[in-house]
């Protein structure tokens, strides 16, 4: 047991919205068998799955990232528009299925209405191009009377859709990715894509693909050749990154508490990134920061999908396939752990902590596929462990960001070193003077005793008052949740002591605490 004392709350930055954004790709079964199901139970007239609606509405999303993510650069937006009948089905070569169309961006865009989410769309550079983005501007934002305009408003949607953020483009480093570029090729393409598209409409937000991970042998010289090409149009640089626990196959307890640590490298990464879009923005004599769309992030046991992928392709290079290729495989469906919540609560305390540059986030993904919520093809939608930091933060992180200093033991981890045990954030909304303590005790073994001294924020008042707490932990940190039982994992009350300006609190090892509080 420590004893760990949480004060000095430093201002970091308004809350951003787009921080709790999430991402639907047409991989698996995220759309086909996720969102969209006609023939279930729940499906309202357009088809889509009511029960994964309510989720989502639940979870908080406020922005989604679409149609991908990998799938994009083999996609031609123009196949999803239209009556459904007369589209054409294609072959998607990043994850190897059949993609009927069914789904398109106006679908999608009924799809976010109904679920009050903005979107953030993504255009095909490994295939197309500059032109196609152009049209495909045209055609979602046109005000009648053009001709990709009209034919929106002929496939049944009169209005503009004002769709104001744009990732051009998807991990175009990656050897993976179809139509994969050099810095110095991407850089191009992105400033004259990106310009041209200003031209059209000046008030958008544009993304530029950053290094696909931390990993990659040109990250920092990726963001710094294509931020400081393309500056002027640019407003926000991507960020990647997932983690897992690299000894779940063993429950190795040492490796365990190296993935609990995880969000020591998101934190490395985004300083990394913002040190680059700074000098872009110096070496342009510019004023205005470019900031970071960290819109991939979570949990995900690539390892099982890199074994899956290679057993896949060992058995597909031996001669020439004329087998159809699969609809809506189940692909990626991890089952999360209470420790993998715990570690998604810590990774989203980082993304607050670090609001001033990183203004937008998606958590990879919405449904099924990496993801919070599951739903079973004409069966029950429910709620993973993971489901339930995301929506703790997206529906009561409100007003400004506080980053506040930690004096906490340390735990020990051979990649980052010494690290605090316990981290945390504040967030604190002045007009309507709620505040919100999340704090993650990210030690394996150990229980700490948490005073959280609340003095230093604005406009406090002499004592809050704890409205609601909970804590995310379970002994059996690998439990999960699963159809058969929905609730194995969820928050509990969380006890809490309230002395003057100060909130105590004892956290169990490896938990994910909120408490709300008034002032």
């Amino acid at each position: 047991m420590g004893n760990v004392t949480i004060a000095h709350l430093i201002p970091v930055a308004d809350v951003p919205p787009r921080l709790f954004g999430s991402f639907v790709e047409h991989l698996g079964r995220c759309v086909y068998g996720g969102i969209y199901e006609p023939d279930h139970p729940s499906a309202d007239g357009d088809g889509f799955r009511t029960d994964v609606l309510d989720l989502v509405k639940e979870l908080g999303v406020t922005c989604v990232r679409y149609p991908g993510g990998n799938f994009v650069s083999n996609y031609n937006w123009e196949d999803g528009i239209g009556p459904r009948d007369e589209r054409p089905v294609r072959r998607d070569l990043a994850w190897h299925q059949t993609e009927t169309n069914e789904m398109g961006i106006d679908d999608f865009y009924r799809w976010s209405r109904k679920a009050g989410t903005e979107i953030m769309l993504a255009v095909n550079m490994g295939t197309r191009g500059l032109k196609a983005a152009l049209d495909e501007l045209e055609y979602v934002n046109g005000a009648p009377g053009t001709a990709w305009a009209d034919r929106r408003v002929a496939n049944g949607i009169p209005e503009p859709m004002d769709i104001r953020m744009w990732c051009i483009g998807n991990e175009m480093d990656g050897p993976w990715q179809v139509g994969h570029m050099s810095p110095e090729e991407y850089a191009d393409a992105v400033e004259k894509t990106a310009h041209a598209m200003k031209l059209a409409e000046s008030g958008l937000e544009l993304v530029a693909c950053g290094s696909s991970s931390a990993h990659m042998p040109t990250f920092g010289t990726w963001e710094r050749t294509v931020l400081t090409r393309a500056y002027e149009h640019l407003d926000f640089v991507s960020a990647h990154a997932y983690y897992f626990d690299h000894g779940h196959k063993t429950r190795d307890a040492k490796a365990m508490q190296e993935f609990l640590a995880s969000a020591e490298d998101m934190t490395g990464f985004i300083d990394t990134v913002a040190a680059c879009a700074d000098e872009a923005r110096e070496a342009n004599h510019g004023e205005r920061d470019i900031a970071l769309s960290f819109d991939e992030w979570g949990v995900w046991y690539s390892d099982r999908w890199n074994e899956q992928e290679a057993a896949w392709k060992a058995a597909a290079s031996q001669g020439l396939h004329h087998e159809p290729w699969p609809k809506a495989p189940h692909l990626l469906e991890d089952v999360y752990t209470a420790a993998d919540a715990v570690v998604e609560g810590s990774l989203m305390i980082t993304l607050l902590r670090h609001c001033d540059r990183v203004r937008s986030a998606s958590r990879a993904q919405l449904v099924n596929v990496i993801a919070p919520i599951m739903a079973e093809p004409d069966g029950p939608a429910w709620r993973q462990t993971t489901f339930y930091p995301f929506a703790e933060a997206a529906r009561h992180a409100r007003g400004d960001a506080y980053a506040p200093a930690i004096d906490s033991p340390v735990i020990r981890t051979e990649t980052y070193g010494d690290v605090p045990a316990v981290d945390a954030v504040v967030t604190w909304d002045r007009t309507a003077r709620e505040g919100l303590v999340l704090v993650v005790n990210r030690d394996a073994e150990h229980a700490h005793d948490v005073a959280i001294d609340l003095s230093s924020l604005p406009d406090a008042g002499d004592a809050p008052t704890v409205t609601h707490t909970q804590v995310l932990h379970d002994d059996d940190i690998y439990r999960t949740n699963t159809a058969q039982e929905p609730d194995a994992v969820t928050p509990r009350p969380l006890a809490a002591a309230v002395d003057g300006r100060s909130v105590s609190t004892s956290l169990p090892p490896v938990s994910w605490a909120a408490i709300r509080f008034t002032a």
